[in-house]
């Protein structure tokens, strides 16, 4: 009894104790507009002024929040609206209206230095992509949206397979570009790069992208050499309630690559707020299409480094190896093909098998071999991409997340992005990446000065499949080789053979004595073109080749793509990563200067079953490990800003890596600022650079640079000769030395500057450095053992001799970058914007012969007008956006050339309904249908039309 009264007391206690803190409590209510519109404004910060209790407006405009007691001071504010201070002393609801500012060059960043900075006080070049930019973008894609910035150049490898690089060193998967979602490298494992957007943030969860052009290893870690693009979703304690976007359209409108098709994109998200201190998130977007086509036929002669397009089709050179014809890629001298017992003339052995059915045919056949050249350079009958791989295009992504406010000061979080698809990408072959899939997964824990992440990259290639390997074992799967070159000599001498004996009966019938009528039959095959010949021989080859979407077909493809390397061309990519990151702000503990540090751990996983990496006996782990600091001190009255950061990585494959970054900010007027900087950046080799092993279409074993490949290919005892030294007749054997990461080292100046709050101006300027060049060489290695004499080095001439290494290393070359740029925003009446940007990035220094792979133009521009208010209601608006640039070399492992000039025209317009939320847009990236392409055997791409329909889209 005792028991129960003391058990009874204590409940009442509590009861009374809770009783006490609500009345003690006090909830607010109230209601955001903006002054001009009387439209109820979203995402609004509605924080009690002197303590860190807030909350945010939802989808309507509303907010709710519990203080002790009244009266309190509420600071409300939002980017575009001026901040407002309203006192609460009673119980009633708070009706705000906000006036609309410009807000030019006052957006928060935080890209530049870790820590929020005002723009227009960054100390680095920056681009900023808000949701008001997203909401008005004539691009089709958010992605998309950094092509218009200043300085930035992008590569497509397909609809989906978008690369962004900038200030050089431009292509199809950039590995010198960092990519951040929400704190999370958004990199796949076994690529080391970001496989664009098909993995990441869905267009209605996306607040912001910042992109740093250039240098930014000091703060961002290895591989920002040339860019890193901060993505940054939307936290559902601000932006709440339910938003949906239906997108469709059309491509291929002219039919020149395909049929007409269909363009889809629809996404949807709900953000909910639960109590005061649970919210939580849910996305998802599908995309669909009828993808572009690589449809480059031009002729291509791959050799190492030095490849180039030449003269030639499938009708005028037996040797064709179209750019995008895949399987063309097997080829024979057919006058000296190896076998098990020594190099064989299948024209001599096919005309010795037909001398043994015609006797008397024995002198004529004897006469055309031996008027044959000695080298007859044939390949096999390929297949177009438009043929051969699926262009149809899917992503689908799907993302979460629950966040949890265990304090009014540290919010905790679980986040998941995940997303499949089908897409193609150009590496050093096409490559259908079908049926993709990748997961990132973060738990985190933040506060105002101090945040700790953990995050894992779990990545599954699919059904992805190397579409040059793919057509070559698909030709051999339906008739091998050997028979094929067979039957090619064969068809090939038997019309001959043919129009012979035509000529000479014809002769003889003429009146001619049998020694003329010989005569005139061996001038008639003399005279007649080879190419007849050949295409006879093809012909007869070919009989019966599958014919592309016959069973036949279908069923020798799928047989082919469901074969793991190298007995198909199906990739088992399964690998991995694993990641932490702290960082605390000492900012409230040291008040003399701003102190940053960080500390951050990686884990690759390289698990592909000896597919792509030389993971033969089980997944590959590497581990890499980093700190960083920076010290930042302002002073004279903050007209000077001063900051330095260093940062250690250290990978366990090679020695340890220090960058350091030095930047001032002077404040010359209200307003307008020189910005001054130092900063150095490197790249670690990647994941395959290190670790590759992979036979590509042309014959050539790619390796990675590591001391394995010594060993697997022997090339200690059997040592390697450069292939452009052996073209030039040295013969000096290939020494290996140290194999490092990439540094590249840049001085920036530039000026920023807001004119009466209308005029933004940044212009810039820069100088870098770069050594120890990662780049790949072709090794040849003759196969019978190391020569022993002048007449061995020969065999390292001829394709059946030797094996083709191509190994990764460093070039001792240094070569200088430089370039400029210069950006205007203009808001010259309300509601209109005009904005200009135009920059130029070069390179000097570059060695004769060496393959830079810099692939930027010397100069591009883009200019844009957009209208957020026409007419009476202001619900009409527009943008349209001109972009250009000039011709470029072009360098990749896949293929070279230069690509011409281009302009696009982009544009919508767009009708705002505010009562039911919604907005409708029509719009067109290409508009004009000029097909340009920005990568030598990627697609042409031409003009996407659309039109959507957007709910509650803030």
């Amino acid at each position: 009894m005792r028991k129960s009264t003391r058990s009874f007391a204590c409940l009442l206690l509590a009861c009374l104790i809770s009783l006490t803190s609500i009345a003690q409590s006090v909830t607010i209510t109230g209601n955001v507009k903006n002054g001009s519109t009387k439209e109820n404004v979203a995402a609004v910060s509605v924080v009690v002024k002197g303590t860190t209790i807030g909350s945010f407006t939802d989808d309507n405009g509303n907010f709710k929040l519990t203080v002790a007691k009244l009266p309190v001071t509420l600071v409300i504010s939002s980017v575009g609206f001026e901040k407002k201070e309203v006192t609460v002393s009673g119980a009633e609801k708070v009706s705000v209206e906000l006036t609309a500012v410009s807000s030019l060059g006052q957006e928060v960043v935080v890209a530049a230095t870790r820590t929020s900075t005002r723009l227009l006080e960054s100390p680095v070049s920056i681009e900023r992509v808000g949701t008001a930019a997203i909401r008005n973008a004539t691009a089709a894609s958010y992605y998309d949206i950094l092509r218009n910035a200043k300085g930035v150049d992008v590569t497509n490898s397909s609809l989906t397979f978008t690369t962004v690089s900038t200030r050089g060193f431009n292509g199809s998967g950039s590995a010198r570009v960092n990519q951040v979602v929400d704190g999370m490298d958004n990199q796949a494992p076994g690529l080391n790069f970001s496989v664009g957007n098909i993995v990441g943030v869905t267009e209605l969860d996306v607040e912001s992208m910042e992109l740093l052009p250039g240098a930014s290893s000091a703060l961002y870690g290895p591989g920002g050499m040339n860019g890193t693009v901060l993505i940054n979703s939307k936290n559902p304690f601000k932006y709440q309630g339910l938003s949906a976007q239906v997108k469709t359209g059309m491509m291929h409108t002219d039919q020149r690559e395909r049929p007409t098709g269909a363009y889809h994109d629809w996404s949807v998200r709900w953000g909910k707020v639960i109590g005061e201190r649970l919210a939580f998130k849910i996305n998802a977007q599908l995309i669909q299409a009828k993808d572009w086509i690589g449809d480059d036929y031009r002729n291509y002669s791959r050799l190492g480094s030095t490849g180039a397009v030449i003269p030639g089709t499938r009708a005028t050179d037996p040797n064709y190896d179209g750019i995008n014809v895949y399987g063309d890629e097997t080829t024979r001298n057919l006058r000296s093909v190896p076998t098990s017992g020594g190099n064989v003339d299948i024209f001599g052995a096919v005309a010795a098998a037909i001398g043994q059915q015609q006797p008397t045919a024995v002198p004529v056949l004897n006469y055309i071999v031996s008027s044959l050249p000695g080298a007859m350079n044939v390949s096999r009958t390929g297949y177009t991409e438009r043929e051969l791989l699926d262009n149809n295009t899917t992503n689908f992504k799907l993302s979460g997340g629950i966040f949890y406010k265990l304090t009014n000061k540290i919010e905790a979080s679980w986040l998941t992005n995940w997303g499949t698809g089908n897409t193609v990408y150009t590496g050093s072959e096409r490559y259908s990446i079908k049926d993709f899939k990748m997961g990132q997964h973060k738990l985190e824990f933040k506060s105002k000065n101090w945040f700790l992440r953990g995050y894992t990259t779990q990545e599954n290639a699919g059904g992805s499949h190397n579409s040059t390997i793919t057509a070559q074992l698909f030709n051999e799967a339906w008739k091998p080789s050997a028979t094929w070159f067979q039957q090619y000599a064969q068809g090939y001498l038997v019309q001959e053979l043919t129009d012979w004996t035509t000529a000479y009966t014809i002769a003889l019938q003429g009146g001619q004595s049998q020694a003329q009528a010989q005569a005139t039959a061996f001038n008639a095959i003399a005279t007649t073109s080879p190419l007849k010949y050949h295409n006879v021989g093809r012909t007869a080859a070919d009989v019966g080749r599958p014919v592309s979407g016959s069973d036949q077909f279908r069923s020798l493809y799928q047989q082919v793509t469901s074969s793991p390397i190298p007995i198909g061309g199906l990739l088992l990519d399964r690998s991995d990563l694993w990641g932490a990151e702290g960082q605390y702000n000492f900012q409230d503990v040291i008040k003399v200067v701003d102190v940053l540090v960080g500390a951050n751990w990686k884990q690759y996983v390289l698990n592909s079953k000896g597919t792509l990496f030389i993971d033969y006996n089980g997944p590959i782990k590497i581990n890499e490990y980093g700190a960083y600091v920076q010290l930042t001190k302002r002073l004279l009255n903050e007209k000077l800003i001063l900051s330095a950061s260093g940062r250690y990585d250290k990978n366990e494959n090679f020695k340890e890596r220090f960058t350091p970054r030095a930047t001032a900010v002077i404040k010359v007027a209200k307003n307008n600022n020189i910005r001054l900087s130092y900063q150095t950046a490197y790249r670690f080799p990647t994941t395959q650079q290190q670790y590759i092993n992979l036979v590509v279409g042309s014959g050539v074993f790619l390796a990675g640079g590591l001391p394995w490949v010594q060993d697997l290919y022997n090339l200690k005892n059997n040592p390697g000769f450069q292939l452009e030294n052996v073209l030039a007749g040295n013969f000096t054997p290939y020494k290996f030395k140290e194999f490092k990461p990439e540094v590249a080292t840049t001085y920036e100046i530039g000026y920023k500057s807001l004119v009466k709050n209308k005029l933004l101006i940044d212009a810039y300027s820069y100088y870098g450095n770069y050594k120890d060049f990662i780049g790949r060489i072709v090794l040849l290695q003759r196969k019978a053992g190391a020569p022993q004499s002048q007449l061995d080095y020969l065999d390292l001439a001829s394709a059946s001799k030797r094996n083709a290494i191509g190994i990764v290393t460093n070039s001792d070359t240094k070569v200088t970058t430089w370039g400029w740029g210069f950006g205007m925003d203009y808001n010259f009446v309300k509601y209109w914007n005009f904005n200009l940007n135009v920059s130029s990035d070069n390179i000097e220094d570059v060695p004769t012969g060496f393959v830079s792979n810099f692939n930027t133009p010397k100069y591009r521009y883009n200019i844009g007008l957009t209208n957020t208010g026409l007419g009476k209601t202001k619900q009409l608006g527009f943008s349209v956006n001109l972009r250009w640039q000039d011709e470029v070399k072009y360098e990749s492992d896949f293929a070279n050339d230069n690509l011409p000039a281009f302009n696009v025209i982009d544009a919508q317009i767009n009708y705002k309904v505010p009562q039911i939320k919604s907005v409708f847009k029509i719009g067109a990236n290409n508009l004009l249908n000029k097909y340009y392409r920005n990568g030598v055997g990627n697609p042409a791409i031409g003009g996407l039309y659309y039109v959507s329909f957007g709910y509650n889209v803030f």
